[in-house]
């Protein structure tokens, strides 16, 4: 709890590596995660550092790995669910690897190749058939329906009555040609237009499309084809037609002159197609056994890989000292894994065989280091909310363990419904239950994804649903009747409110000012009762106003409370008197005050005689006493005056108290240092360390025996008047401002709680109360698609949406209302080298 409360203590060291051995123990540190990494060479170019040969190589292989995993995919063979997580290789054995994967490379592109050389005989063998099928039909066609038509209209000395073959006109010196093949069905009517205009009605186009689909040979999918015949006069008009069919990527084939020249191409193309399919089935089933076989072993060679190039960018991050024979690198680690930092060592010089040993060294350093928090699987949800906001400085107080209760109930008393949040608890509870499934984890859904990283978020919001909507006492915008309404009217009213009027009158109006009518207050929640009264809005517009303003108090004034943890663990008690309490007097003075009111008026009045805290509220900022409004207590305007003098006179103590105090420390003692390092110097105050520097001075002590000392090392930062007065005015205006305008923005709680109850009476009224209304037999037949039209867009519009709506409020309330009292936000995460944490290409590209 300490950790999420405050985050670790970190520390900067130094890694000796021995170069034998550094491979080794970088590999242990990585299985760990318990050190970042600094970079020492942060001038040396990436392709100028030592290691950049063993990169490349694990990019190639890395590769090959990937084309490896492309074609497993493509021919559907699924990886071996495994958790497997293999070591990183030794560097002895990398070049095994490397063997193993080229080879398989090499086998795999030469098979894969000649499938596809099959393939693509395949289906020119398959083209040529169908072109010689279909143009068959055309001459038979012509040739039934009128013969010699086109030669006679090309040729009119000929008789009609004539048949002449290819060979025959060539014998007259006709040099009529043919030229066939198939085009994309996309492309013909182009084709047609393109041909007639450049040939001038010289050809004779006659085209049919093919039944079946055929394989794309350049992208592999399906298309629509057409077989054509051209007829042409003429070699030039050839010329162009073949021109014309280079340009729409036309398939062409030979023609046969006749008829027993067809018969035998057709019978050669036959014996073909059987003999290639049978040699191109082998080929596939050697393909599909060299894949699995690869299969079996590339999800382990993923992981070897990916460990061994973040080893080697580590490595690349070290510095060789004077000899070339130890490596040293800067981490920064947390002050309780130091332990576990030096058996990680130990653990890789005894396995790389090291004769001497690696070792670690804490350092001194200015530089502020970054945050650890450490998270589980139920805060790091709520934690990665606070950091969406900004990591915390180092060793600031973490918002995260108070965000666990208050986001949550905060969003519930928007979302208060006991049907929803019962949905929305079971929906979360379904994914805490199947969080270890592999599906959940590997998914590429991003919106399932994000529900499932917040499933605990989901899980406590729904909860607090639960017992909100029991306080509002509303279910689907029904009420429920557990323990009997508090309200009594029959026996009270027999002469006014008779059971004729109640007849007749659907709705009636509650009024708390009778007498007798009100028995006592229901145990649980609001009155059931309120559920049938045509006044319920107004009471639950002022029930609800009032509880949003409490809580925005409350909430507010815990977020400076919690700062008086960061001044008294940096031991900056001066921030206690000149920053907290005056900040906190101005709060309480007027928005406490506000509070106060509300409950007094509660507790103190009655709905006959309760007065309006809203102008009591009003006359107390302009100092103006009402004499025709009641006071609501003795003495009511003398507190008032002085509650408003306090709050006023706070703003000038925080606005220039903290910089004068500064000021006047620097005057006694003849130069002020502000000291902003890490550890124990932030646990000492600035007074600490003026008198200190002050003590030094007349020793004549050296300034660096103070900022190298282990207690009290730190960076110098001279002491600016003017820029301290500008930071402080900034604060002070943003606080004063905001407490006014953070207190109006929590009445966001009021305005979403009424937006969401309205919203489920409507969709009630409109969907569900007109199957109700129905007689039996018809209504049970309407109610049945009514109440899944009625459960589609309960879930699509009140939980999905309004759910959403009630989140991003809640996200603003703790981002500004809340964290920007005591919560800065301005630090770096700690990003420890991790192999669990490296991403993987693969993943990336969705090939795991």
């Amino acid at each position: 709890m300490a950790s999420l409360l405050r985050g670790e203590e970190m520390c900067l060291a130094q890694l000796f590596l021995q170069s034998g051995s550094a491979y080794d123990c970088i590999s242990e540190l990585g299985e760990l995660g318990l050190a970042e990494f600094r970079d020492l060479n942060p001038t040396v170019n990436a392709f100028q550092r030592k290691y950049v040969n063993e990169i490349k190589k694990c990019e190639e292989m890395e590769r090959i790995l990937g084309y490896l995993l492309r074609e497993i995919k493509k021919a559907d063979i699924s990886l071996p669910e495994t958790d497997v997580n293999p070591a990183a290789p030794l560097p002895k054995h990398v070049m095994t690897i490397m063997e193993q994967l080229q080879r398989l490379e090499m086998e795999l592109g030469e098979v894969t190749r000649n499938k596809e050389k099959l393939q693509r005989n395949l289906l020119e063998l398959t083209e040529y058939t169908h072109m010689l099928r279909i143009t068959r039909n055309f001459v038979q066609r012509n040739a039934e329906r009128e013969p010699l038509q086109v030669q006679y209209e090309e040729f009119p000395f000929l008789e009609k009555d004539t048949l002449m073959d290819y060979s025959s006109m060539q014998r007259l010196g006709a040099k009529l040609g043919f030229i066939s093949g198939l085009i994309q069905r996309v492309k013909i009517e182009a084709f047609e237009r393109m041909l007639w205009r450049v040939c001038k009605g010289y050809t004779i186009l006659s085209y049919a499309e093919v039944e079946e689909y055929l394989e794309d040979p350049d992208t592999g999918e399906p298309t629509k084809s057409v077989v054509f015949l051209i007829s042409y006069w003429g070699d030039q008009i050839g010329q162009k037609v073949k021109k014309i069919c280079d340009c729409y990527h036309c398939h062409l084939y030979p023609y046969p002159s006749n008829n027993e020249e067809r018969d035998d191409v057709v019978e050669g193309l036959r014996t073909r197609i059987q003999d290639l399919k049978t040699v191109l089935h082998r080929t596939e089933d050697y393909l599909r056994q060299v894949l699995i076989k690869a299969s079996e072993s590339v999800y382990i060679w993923v992981v070897q890989v990916k460990k061994m190039k973040a080893i080697y960018y580590v490595l690349n991050l070290c510095s060789f000292d004077v000899t070339n024979k130890c490596l040293i690198a800067e981490v920064w680690c947390p002050v309780s894994d130091i332990p576990a930092l030096r058996r990680a060592l130990e653990d890789g010089s005894r396995k790389s065989g090291a004769t001497v040993p690696s070792f670690v060294n804490r350092i001194p350093t200015t530089d502020t280091p970054p945050t650890l928090i450490r998270t589980n699987k139920f805060t790091s949800g709520f934690q990665n909310i606070v950091d969406s906001y900004g990591v915390g400085s180092y060793r600031e107080v973490n918002p995260a363990p108070f965000t666990i209760i208050t986001f949550p109930f905060l969003f519930a008393v928007m979302f208060g419904d006991l049907g929803h949040g019962i949905l929305m608890a079971l929906f979360a509870f379904w994914m805490v239950l199947y969080e270890n499934h592999r599906k959940f984890k590997n998914t590429r859904n991003e919106i399932l994804n994000t529900f499932f990283e917040g499933r605990y978020i989901i899980l406590m919001m729904g909860l607090f649903s639960i017992y909100t909507g029991l306080i509002y006492n509303d279910c689907f915008s029904k009420s429920l009747n557990i323990f009997g309404s508090g309200w009594s009217v029959l026996p009270m009213f027999k002469g006014k409110w008779n059971n004729s009027v109640l007849c007749k009158n659907c709705q009636l109006t509650l009024d708390p000012h009778t007498p007798g009518v009100f028995k006592g207050p229901y145990p649980l929640g609001i009155d059931p009762i309120w559920n049938l009264a045509t006044n319920r809005l107004t009471f639950l517009n002022s029930y609800k106003m009032k509880m949003s303003v409490i809580f925005g108090v409350i909430h507010m004034s815990f977020g400076v409370i919690l700062s008086t943890y960061n001044h008294l663990y940096f031991r900056k008690k001066y921030n206690l008197y000149l920053v907290f309490i005056p900040e906190l007097v101005f709060m309480l003075s007027l928005f406490g005050y506000l509070v106060f009111m509300i409950f007094y008026k509660w507790l103190a009045f009655s709905s006959v005689d309760a007065p309006s805290i809203l102008i009591h509220f009003i006359n107390m900022f302009i100092m103006q006493d009402d004499s025709s409004l009641k006071p609501l207590y003795p003495g009511q305007n003398g507190l008032q005056i002085f509650l408003v003098i306090i709050a006023v006179l706070s703003v000038p103590v925080l606005l220039l108290g903290k910089p004068i105090y500064l000021y006047w420390l620097k005057n006694g003692s003849h130069r002020l240092v502000m000291y902003r390092g890490y550890e124990r110097v932030r646990r000492s105050s600035d007074e600490d360390l003026c008198l200190m520097r002050a003590h030094d001075m007349e020793e004549g002590s050296s300034h660096s025996d103070l900022s190298t000392s282990e207690d009290h090392h730190s960076e110098e930062v001279s002491f600016d008047f003017a820029e301290e007065i500008l930071h402080q005015s900034i604060h002070t205006i943003e606080y004063c401002l905001g407490c006014i305008s953070n207190t109006a923005s929590y009445l966001r709680l009021w305005a979403l709680s009424l937006a969401h109850a309205q919203l489920s009476e409507v969709l009630w009224a409109m969907v569900m109360r007109i199957g109700l209304r129905m007689d039996t037999k018809l209504g049970v037949v309407v109610l049945v698609p009514l109440f899944g039209l009625f459960a589609v867009l309960t879930v699509s519009i009140l939980l999905v949406m309004e759910g959403l709506s009630a989140f991003l409020h809640a996200l603003r309330l703790h981002w500004v209302e809340f964290q920007n009292k005591f919560y800065s936000g301005t630090g770096v995460k700690f990003c420890p080298f991790s192999f669990s944490l490296l991403p993987s290409c693969f993943e990336q590209d969705g090939l795991l």
